[in-house]
């Protein structure tokens, strides 16, 4: 690759990204701005640097429409043309609320009504 010129190498690194933001379903959302998410990993993400420039804070993690976490953001910065986001903490939303006991794999689902 380094014997490409700057253009064409800048021409293909900008068509990667696009490509990679098509590709994912994954996005960011802070406030009322979305972004989508280049890559991810276990404690921060990459966003597409032409977009969003500096990110701080809590934000929503999105997989199409589902809200999937909360994340809090506390560092980010700019590498070769992508927003990388470090992660103090994520945190998993679910759809129903968590059981504050054990529950048993053979403990009834309902009971009848007494005749």
């Amino acid at each position: 690759m380094e014997f490409l010129p700057k253009d064409i190498l800048d021409a293909l690194r900008d068509a990667e990204g696009e490509k990679a933001a098509r590709r994912t379903r994954l996005r960011v959302q802070y406030r009322d701005a979305n972004w989508p998410v280049l890559r991810r990993w276990r404690d921060g993400f990459a966003l597409d640097a032409a977009q969003v420039t500096h990110l701080r804070g809590l934000v929503d993690l999105y997989e199409g429409g589902r809200h999937i976490a909360s994340a809090l953001i506390v560092a980010s910065e700019i590498e070769g043309g992508e927003l990388i986001c470090t992660l103090k903490r994520e945190t998993r939303v679910s759809d129903r609320a968590p059981l504050d006991f054990v529950r048993s794999d053979t403990a009834p689902v309902g009971y009848l009504p007494s005749a």
